[in-house]
């Protein structure tokens, strides 16, 4: 036959819409053109599938030939076209029978000798793939991601003219088996390591449990990066479908997906140089950025105050709402972020000597410039900010031990087990119906918490984010009822408030 339709799929956001690869081949001088809204790299493979199957030992078929990848008015780009052109020109010159195409989704890149090469965005493919009940043919290198996706047969090809043989029924494939077997994820570093720190140690606890953002102040070498690092080791193992949004993520990415890394949760720590675009994501293509990439897992921000103040503004928007929207000229893309922000920072520009208290030199106008790089509304959505003092020494040279990883872990299971039986998620999703039914306060502990937000001059999002760190207290110490000492717990960690609040009493005594 002349003309031939094979199945393909492109990348727009954490979607893999369905591409149709039509191949008509017309009398007239030999040429062949590729439409369809075809980006550079697409337009080349035109050279790439040229040589592949000549020397696949293939004839080119002599005569005008079109290839027009539909919809058109979706963007193509990469060289995942390569094997669905190519068998599409064979299927249009009857070198293959072309009736069992159907069944079948084909992506991968051409080597001009013929063989496969890996390309990214496998899982979103193969997941789009199951849901239309076909069966899909990759590279090799990317059989092992694809397969992550149950009730999908998945073809690994490392040649064209192995598929082909295939497709003729000289050479039977069989589906794709995954010998690799998934174990328990493994960290290197354990809470035990971080020496003394009971009250970090202590809210570190309480946002692993609830799922809370957190807010580390203190002088260098008190240990805010080895807390941060050491929270992962303390978080549940992700479930399958939690999993399986992180890795979709990670295959768009420029990085690409670890299978190694499957269930294992994310932990980014962009350098404080990082560009809001980097950040949140963007470019021509709109890729996901570290907010995204961090998505079910950790967002570790170090030296907080040394990141522009425009780009830590960014964040605004998908610490509220957990997803972040990309739009431009030629893409618009939608991107979950449902991350655990994680900070560290210095109290002021001197840092090293200060204590928080006599020892600090600086300036009443300079520790209000370096507290100024961070604005309130983003200083709102933190539920937790702490203190992270100086070690005494004989703490530091002590060799007790604090409790390890898998012990703090158990007590974060059962409390999050709980929220989850009590409400279906954790704490820090709850809505303001959700804070109504669940976190109610006494009389007492109403007027309680209303003094503290009237004298630390706190807002209605202060209010709910306390509310819901005191639930997870609660639910650590197995209460089902917030009580007073969870409300004054929850307010004793928003040290920023308190600082500002003591900085502008101190002046109005002067």
């Amino acid at each position: 036959m002349q003309l031939s339709v094979v199945y393909s799929r492109t990348n727009q956001g954490i979607d893999a819409p369905l591409v149709s690869v039509e191949v008509h081949i017309s009398n007239g001088l030999p040429s062949l053109s590729i439409v369809g809204l075809p980006a550079t790299a697409v337009k080349e493979s035109k050279d790439r599938v040229r040589a592949a199957l000549l020397n696949a030992h293939f004839k080119f078929p002599d005569g005008r030939i079109t290839v027009n990848l539909a919809p058109a008015d979706i963007p193509k780009d990469g060289g995942r076209f390569d094997l669905p052109i190519a068998i599409g020109i064979l299927a249009a010159s009857n070198q293959i029978p072309h009736l069992s195409l159907s069944e079948y989704e084909f992506v991968g890149e051409l080597s001009l000798g013929g063989t496969l090469r890996e390309v990214k965005g496998i899982l979103p493919t193969a997941y789009a793939t199951q849901l239309a009940q076909r069966q899909l043919v990759v590279p090799v290198e990317n059989a092992e991601e694809a397969a992550l996706i149950d009730a999908l047969n998945v073809f690994a090809i490392d040649h064209l003219s192995t598929i082909s043989s295939h497709l003729q029924n000289i050479n039977i494939c069989l589906p794709y088996q995954s010998h690799k077997t998934f174990c328990e994820p493994e960290y290197s570093v354990d809470l035990a390591d971080v020496k003394g720190q009971f009250q970090a140690r202590r809210a570190l606890e309480i946002a692993a449990v609830g799922g809370h953002h957190m807010l580390m102040i203190g002088p260098p070498g008190t240990g805010k990066t080895m807390l941060a690092r050491r929270l992962a080791s303390i978080l549940p193992k992700m479930s399958e479908a939690e999993a399986l949004e992180a890795a979709t993520i990670a295959s768009i990415s420029q990085q690409g997906f670890q299978v190694e890394h499957w269930r294992q949760r994310p932990v980014r720590d962009p350098h404080h140089t990082c560009s809001g675009v980097a950040l949140a994501g963007g470019g021509i293509q709109a890729k996901p950025g570290e907010v995204s990439l961090a998505h079910q897992g950790i967002l570790f921000l170090d030296e907080l105050t040394e990141f522009n103040r425009h780009v830590l503004d960014v964040l605004r928007e998908p610490l509220e709402t957990q997803q972040i929207s990309i739009s431009r000229v030629a893409q618009q893309a939608t991107y979950p972020a449902n991350f655990q922000l994680i900070a560290a920072m210095n109290p002021c520009p001197q840092g090293y000597a200060c204590d928080f208290k006599e020892n600090c030199h600086c300036s009443f106008q300079q520790q209000q410039r370096h507290r100024a790089k961070l604005s309130a509304p983003f200083l709102d959505r933190i539920d937790l900010q702490i203190e992270v003092p100086r070690l005494a020494h004989k703490d530091l040279i002590s060799n007790q031990k604090g409790e390890s990883s898998q012990r703090v872990r158990g007590r974060v299971l059962q409390a999050r087990e709980r929220q989850l039986q009590r409400q279906g998620k954790i704490n820090t999703l709850l809505n303001p119906q959700d804070i109504e039914k669940y976190c109610p306060l006494s009389q007492m502990d109403n007027t309680l918490l209303v003094t503290a937000l009237e004298r630390f001059k706190l807002s209605a999002r202060a209010y709910h984010r306390i509310l819901k760190v005191a639930r997870s207290i609660a639910d650590v110490a197995d209460c089902e009822s917030i009580k007073t000492m969870h409300i004054t717990e929850a307010l004793s960690y928003r040290c920023m408030e308190r600082l500002l609040v003591s900085q502008e009493h101190n002046i109005a005594s002067m």
